[in-house]
């Protein structure tokens, strides 16, 4: 049982040596990525000793329940512990998403709706925000688009893990659950009548790429300059420092206008960029096997909502994993956890699901 786990422990015993060696540290992002996998690996290596202890102290504890109900008793319990800890690391043996161990870059998008929606889409943010800020990550707006309101008829928000995240705790393993349709039913600032409206938002999550997950010739951009629009300060609307990257082979198009810098902004865009061309190289590489990446809804139609949030009841509602909960102010102010840990615990099942089936 669990025979893979042998090679696992020496890739582990491996890292650790190439970890302990300066030369690695020289290179921050060799360093990160070896860091990002010994951690998975540590996590796997201290649950298999584990399993390996209980098993031995279970077996010992049998032998001498033969004389002394005492130990029988232990080694029920032992028993017992042995297969949660089993269990425990079928899911960690279980194949995970490359992209898991990345940040992540979420952009959120008004749809139907109006300004309602517009500032619905500014709840979504201060609620990822908020969730970010609970777990200890970083959060950095990249661009924006405010509507008259107060709302946000575009915004792009990059999160960034503190340290090194075990595994499925960086925030792309978490946050890519949150990409479709959010559906809010509630009464707009707008409406005179106390009716309640429904309107929606879409969220689209990209893994954040790094410089060498993604090459980008100069060659194949087209870099225009222009004037920011919208609410600024000084020099925001009296500059053209706004810029828009298209990307040629593939048409990509992506805007920065939130900084008064110009090469600051570039810089902002690129980022952007890159994480769209590696989620577009990692949706067509997973096409031709299965639609990994079905729930990344790129239309905010309100029929393909994944989530709704219901004012007058004080309700969410997931319709993947039917999760229900009445604290919807709370997870509004970042308490996310459960309602992020339902999708966790139905992706995991469905992936041990797909890899038993397969063996």
């Amino acid at each position: 049982m669990f025979e893979a786990v042998h090679a696992l422990v020496e890739e582990h015993a491996t890292l650790e040596e190439r970890l302990a060696d300066p030369a690695v540290h020289a290179d921050p992002r060799l360093a990160k990525r070896l860091n990002q996998r010994y951690a998975e690996l540590s996590a796997v290596v201290r649950t298999w000793q584990e399993w390996q202890q209980l098993g031995d102290d279970a077996a010992a504890a049998a032998e001498l329940g033969a004389e002394d109900p005492a130990f029988a008793a232990e080694a029920e319990e032992l028993a017992a512990r042995h297969g949660e800890v089993a269990e425990r690391l079928r899911q960690l043996l279980a194949p995970r998403d490359p992209a898991d161990a990345k940040d992540a870059i979420l952009e959120l998008k008004s749809g139907e709706g109006g300004e309602e929606s517009a500032l619905f889409a500014g709840d979504l943010l201060r609620m990822y925000t908020r969730f970010a800020e609970q777990r200890g990550w970083r959060t950095e707006v990249l661009d924006a688009t405010v509507s008259d309101l107060g709302g946000y008829k575009s915004v792009t928000l990059a999160v960034q893990a503190t340290g090194t995240p075990g595994p499925g705790e960086a925030p792309y393993a978490l946050l890519k659950f949150e990409a479709g349709v959010h559906r809010v039913q509630r009464v707009p600032v707008t409406e005179s009548q106390g009716r309640v409206h429904t309107s929606a938002a879409g969220v689209l999550v990209l893994p954040e790429a790094e410089p060498v997950d993604v090459e980008v010739d100069d060659a194949d951009l087209r870099i225009d300059v222009f004037r920011s629009s919208g609410p600024g300060g000084q020099s925001v609307n009296t500059t053209d420092s706004a810029v828009r990257i298209t990307h040629l082979p593939s048409g990509i198009v992506v805007s920065c206008q939130n900084e008064k810098s110009q090469l600051q902004n570039k810089e902002q865009a690129l980022r952007i960029l890159r994480s769209r061309l590696l989620a577009a190289a990692e949706e067509q590489a997973a096409a031709a096997a299965s639609d990994v990446r079905r729930s990344q809804v790129r239309t905010v139609d309100r029929s393909e909502r994944i989530r709704t949030y219901h004012y007058p009841e004080n309700r969410i509602s997931d319709h993947r994993t039917g999760y229900k909960a009445h604290n919807l102010d709370q997870v509004l102010d970042g308490d996310l956890g459960p309602v992020v840990e339902s999708c966790v615990r139905a992706d995991t099942e469905a992936r041990l699901a797909a890899l038993e089936t397969s063996s």
